[in-house]
């Protein structure tokens, strides 16, 4: 479902208002939003109005005169979410972002870039590999996700093995409250010793707390992508083997590793038609391996080695090295196209969970086991970012085509004592507002008392993003 024009619910005078404090321009409602692409769930426009600050004094002007009406504030980075942490309904505004994209200062010396939040990833990404740098973080929605958004959902990617999460990319950020004063901390350095590090309850907070207008990150030096492998492999205890000895590799430094089981992969490469001479799509775990590096000759070299030393142990071992950029892509289409799996089943249960490395093959039998035990023609599509155990799992059923006591029964097999474990139900995309009865039957009783009080502290009034990740 798709906007519909519900600005006539709203306090008379309040769109006015709005339309002085961001200009007239910047404020849709009715036809204007009802044509807009709603991004990734279809009720993230329901509500009807949109407003578009261009500045932290304009988020901040229209904050106050959301406080004083008692309207609630969807904001909204680039509509990815995966979790429905943008949906919103009558009666509430969402504010984009998406005016608020520009690059203000990017350093090389320092390697800190200071950003507007609504700043696309790529675009950051583009700017810093100029000065032969990067984010430190990608992933696949990396032409419509902005930093504001990453920043919000803790995003996490195929890079965090090497480079850490959000959290660990943000030096410093603005944020404006739910009073609509201003809290800056835009910090440039690594060491800052002085007091709470409170930026960190903006993190991952997804706008419940306050709505995040400018962000410091952190850069990495970039390496030049210098090889991609698919390997074929027979088992985790494998792909282990298999990670363990590509980061020894002297020619190179992994930079991606993405697993994909027979389960997923047969139906990325069905659907794409890829194979290769001898190498078969029904593997039991197939592994996608990237490799920086300057002398693409030598690591190629060494890919090879690689693949004769995991043959000694593991015979079944297959492998196919992209000899261009044309069959690079193609290997990385399989991983990272997704929407394939969502045409044949919309709207399909997914889920996004992280375990520790070492529990990883017991989790995956256990969930096998678990989920044909609810129904022995449930199968799940597992993939991820298996060097630091996040693991995506999709369902083959259609969104609402499960009871509801068989989905429980399900998401009880993915989510038994995940905690327990050391891992989480929610590695990167959040609670949103799917996920709420998720983080309650996982969580530690404790940090969701905190959570509240937190919430109730900073948005007494729950003005910001409600009935997301606190309920």
């Amino acid at each position: 479902m798709n906007a519909i024009d519900n600005s006539a619910v709203l306090p008379a005078g309040f769109l006015s208002s709005l339309e002085e404090a961001v200009g007239p321009r910047n404020v849709k409602t009715g036809a204007d939003v009802l044509g807009a692409d709603p991004g990734w769930h279809p009720d993230n426009l329901r509500c009807g109005v949109v407003v578009y600050p261009g500045s932290t004094d304009q988020v901040a002007a229209v904050v106050r005169l959301c406080r004083e009406h008692r309207i609630a504030i969807v904001p909204h980075g680039g509509k990815t979410g995966l979790v429905g942490g943008g949906i919103s309904k009558a009666g509430e505004i969402v504010v984009s972002l998406e005016r608020m994209n520009r690059i203000e200062r990017l350093d090389p010396v320092e390697q800190v870039a200071v950003v507007e939040a609504g700043a696309i990833l790529q675009t950051l990404q583009e700017a810093a590999a100029v000065d032969g740098l990067s984010p430190g973080i990608d992933l696949a929605a990396r032409g419509s996700a902005t930093i504001g958004g990453l920043v919000s959902t803790n995003a996490g990617g195929i890079m965090a093995f090497r480079n850490g999460v959000m959290r660990h990319r943000v030096l410093g950020l603005e944020a404006v409250l739910a009073d609509g004063s201003v809290f800056s901390d835009l910090t440039r350095v690594v060491k800052n010793s002085a007091g709470y590090d409170l930026k960190h309850l903006f993190i991952g907070a997804e706008g419940t707390l306050g709505i995040v207008t400018r962000v410091a990150v952190k850069l990495e030096p970039l390496v030049p992508e210098g090889a991609t492998a698919l390997f074929g492999l027979p088992s985790l205890a494998a792909v282990f083997a298999l990670l363990t000895e590509a980061r020894t590799l002297k020619s190179g430094q992994l930079a991606a590793a993405e697993a994909m089981w027979s389960g997923f992969f047969g139906f990325s490469a069905g659907n794409h038609g890829w194979s290769a001479p001898g190498y078969r799509n029904d593997n039991p775990v197939n592994l996608l391996l990237s490799f920086a590096g300057h002398d693409e000759v030598r690591l190629a070299e060494d890919i090879a080695v690689l693949y004769e030393t995991m043959l000694e142990r593991f015979p079944e071992t297959e492998a196919v090295l992209a000899s261009s950029l044309a069959q690079r892509d193609a290997l990385w289409r399989l991983r990272e196209d997704t929407e394939q799996v969502y045409h044949a089943f919309p709207a399909a249960p997914s889920y996004d969970v992280s375990v520790p490395l070492s529990e990883t093959e017991a989790y995956v039998a256990r969930l096998e086991e678990g989920l044909q035990a609810v129904d022995p023609d449930l199968k799940p599509l597992i993939f991820g970012h298996i060097a630091d155990g996040n693991l995506h799992i999709i369902l083959n059923r259609r969104g609402g085509e499960m009871p509801a006591e068989t989905l429980a029964a399900a998401e009880a097999a993915l989510y038994k004592d995940i905690r327990f474990l050391g891992g989480s139900f929610s590695a990167e995309h959040g609670v949103g507002s799917k996920r709420i009865h998720s983080l309650t039957e996982t969580a530690d009783p404790v940090k969701l008392r905190w959570i509240g009080e937190m919430k109730r502290f900073l948005d007494p009034d729950n003005l910001f993003n409600p009935g997301k990740l606190v309920g």
